[in-house]
């Protein structure tokens, strides 16, 4: 793609070499005012001409941060500090879980009250508040639950991969692992009513690890991802217990729905329901609201279309011995 850039700009002589290194140079005035107009036209355009002054969305960086201390709080001696010991092991979880709970009260408040302002809603900043407060108590009485369903996750990938030599060393090194804590985490805030910090919380894990799962993903117990770049989980995927995915693995959608103004129809399901003890190895692209049986193994690079019954064995030669008004794979 190419870019017109201004002539002064295709210039490199235009400035002297000698010439003192100071803000005048840039002419800063001009570009602050450009960029205030070219926020003003945005917000213009989407009836958000008047902002409330303060920034009221929720904080990618302090997320960032809450989220390395719910993992060190989850596993204090091996995501936690260095010099943790196990006698202080209660006391270093308490004062964590308390500082990063408070903060991820204060993200609740901007969500919810940025949606309520967005939708033009009467809801008192007081009942939003009181609201907040009651997300986070959910939130942090399922952290116990949430500890022991990774426990059952890293023992999964543990077993799943013969070059592992410990529980510790896959919990410390393997991408798939960080996602799905990641996930699990941002799943319970999906399903308690802030959507937008829960996508955050994915994002912060996709950009480390290359993995994307959507927060609205159901995804049971003894998870494993192998690898993990590339892998694709979409919004309304349903994962049942013990399934094992390889890297640039899609669980994708196939058609995206309209309404009779032609826009996309959000929130219906779209993506696959995997049963339990499925494999699914690199490279596989499943499409659409169709169901993988129970103990199905899906081959490398294969496209799938079609629901599998239970037991299945679908290679490459298989999908193309099939039919494509039967198959369309």
């Amino acid at each position: 793609m190419s870019v017109n850039h201004p002539s002064e700009l295709l210039n490199i002589h235009a400035t002297p070499i000698n010439a003192p290194l100071n803000s005048a140079n840039w002419e800063l005035d001009k570009i602050v005012q450009e960029l205030r107009n070219a926020r003003n036209d945005w917000r213009a355009q989407r009836g958000r001409s008047r902002e409330p002054g303060l920034r009221e969305l929720p904080s990618r960086d302090a997320l960032q941060q809450i989220i390395r201390e719910l993992c060190g709080a989850l596993f204090p001696m091996r995501l936690g500090p260095q010099e943790l010991r196990e006698e202080t092991e209660d006391y270093y979880v308490g004062h964590t879980l308390d500082a990063a709970l408070n903060e991820l009260l204060r993200q609740v408040q901007l969500e919810l009250i940025y949606f309520a302002r967005q939708h033009n809603t009467d809801a008192d900043e007081a009942a939003l508040k009181v609201q907040a407060n009651q997300i986070i108590r959910l939130f942090a009485a399922a952290l116990p639950g949430l500890r022991r369903t990774l426990d059952v996750d890293i023992q999964a990938a543990f077993q799943g991969d013969p070059a592992a030599r410990s529980v510790d060393e896959v919990l410390l090194c393997y991408p798939g692992v960080l996602a799905i804590i990641h996930h699990r985490l941002a799943h319970t805030l999906y399903q308690l009513g802030v959507p937008l910090l829960a996508r955050i919380v994915a994002e912060l894990a996709h950009s480390l690890t290359g993995i994307d799962i959507h927060p609205g993903a159901e995804i049971g117990s003894g998870f494993f991802i192998d690898h993990g770049t590339g892998v694709v989980i979409g919004e309304t995927a349903v994962i049942g217990e013990r399934v094992r995915i390889y890297q640039a693995v899609t669980l994708g959608a196939k058609t995206f729905p309209t309404d009779d103004k032609g826009h996309l129809q959000k929130g219906l399901p779209r993506h696959p329901i995997v049963e339990d003890e499925v494999v699914i190895y690199a490279g596989a692209t499943v499409l659409g609201r169709i169901t993988i049986g129970k103990g199905s193994v899906i081959g490398g690079n294969v496209w799938l279309t079609r629901s599998v019954p239970p037991g299945s064995s679908i290679t490459q030669a298989s999908s193309r011995h099939q039919a494509p008004q039967e198959a369309d794979v």
